[in-house]
């Protein structure tokens, strides 16, 4: 059953409770995320509950905090994607608007998480805070959930290597190059998505051809070249693949670029649209003397990128025959 997903209050149908809800941004859907959606799961199976979530658009920083938005790490439809294959059945993505900022917490629990929503179960990370001015935390919504009948589950944050996990960290790593750590807190590989567009023809004549990709994501991971998986977003061929996101110094570039290169030979056509999983940084980008000197160091990388491929394919080999 594909998940429904509903964009205003005026879309929920009467139909949406007696529902288990969580809320939050969850941007990025991380693995802290995932724990409470897996938790939702649970509770909406063994109490005979819609499992559901409810998430903002646009982030609610752009309404009461303009200098302090953050640059995201997934779209809505990316969001609602991620959700979906944690088991979540219904979606209400809320407009985020200075009205709903004011709702006081009891007006918010009442009117939206009760009366449209249906809640009989509402689970929250730790630092879960809503209401106007985000007076409202985890003992004021448990105390809401005794007086309105349905209940409150808070589920603790989780640490990846001894690091506590949120969104705001991954996009440190992401922006610092810490792609390999960062796909570690999100359960997966960060990933830009958009058309294959005509670069500067430089890589075909002098370097190596190289797909580009024009992207409309708000987080660019560091400037630098990665080991990437590259998959083509309409017919799902895959390739492994190496990728420059910079400014194409040696050209004396200006504006930023997302360049691919796929390391198995693309057959069936160039893809139009693709999307490019970051696995681990290889270096910085830098200058070099001349196109011929920055060709040798790409074929290097390549190298490098190959061998990265294929210990990565014995490891899982093994660890599936374990």
């Amino acid at each position: 059953m594909a998940v429904r997903i509903y964009r205003s209050l005026a879309e929920v149908p009467e139909d949406f409770g007696p529902s288990a809800l969580t809320i939050g941004n969850f941007d990025g859907v991380h693995a802290g995320h995932r724990r409470i959606m897996r938790r939702v799961r649970v509770v909406a199976e063994e109490r005979g509950l819609a499992p559901s979530v409810l998430t903002f658009e646009p982030h609610p920083a752009r309404v009461v905090a303009p200098s302090r938005v953050p640059r995201l790490i997934t779209t809505p439809e990316q969001r609602c994607a991620l959700v979906e294959s944690e088991g979540i059945r219904q979606v209400l993505i809320l407009p985020f608007t200075y009205a709903l900022a004011q709702l006081s917490a009891e007006e918010f629990v009442k009117s939206i998480l009760v009366d449209r929503l249906g809640a009989r179960a509402v689970l929250v990370g730790d630092n879960f805070r809503f209401g106007h001015k985000q007076a409202g935390n985890t003992v004021v919504l448990a105390e809401l959930g005794r007086r309105y009948g349905f209940t409150t589950e808070i589920i603790p944050a989780i640490t990846v290597r001894g690091r506590m996990v949120s969104s705001s960290v991954i996009r440190g790593l992401i922006e610092g190059g810490s792609v390999a750590r960062a796909a570690r807190m999100l359960e997966q590989a960060y990933a830009l998505e958009g058309e294959v567009v005509a670069g500067f023809g430089v890589g075909a004549k002098v370097t190596v051809p190289t797909l580009n990709l024009a992207t409309h994501g708000d987080l660019m991971p560091a400037a630098g070249v990665y080991i990437t998986h590259t998959r083509d977003a309409e017919d799902g061929r895959t390739w492994p693949s190496i990728t420059n996101v910079g400014y194409r110094p040696t050209f004396d570039g200006r504006r930023l670029t997302v360049e691919t290169y796929l390391l198995d030979p693309l057959e069936g056509g160039p893809p139009r649209r693709i999307r490019v999983e970051f696995l681990r940084r290889v270096r910085e980008e830098r200058r070099f003397e001349s196109p011929e000197a920055l060709k040798e160091q790409i074929l290097r990388d390549v190298a490098l990128a190959r061998t990265w491929f294929r210990r990565a394919r014995k490891w899982t080999r093994c660890a599936a025959a374990q």
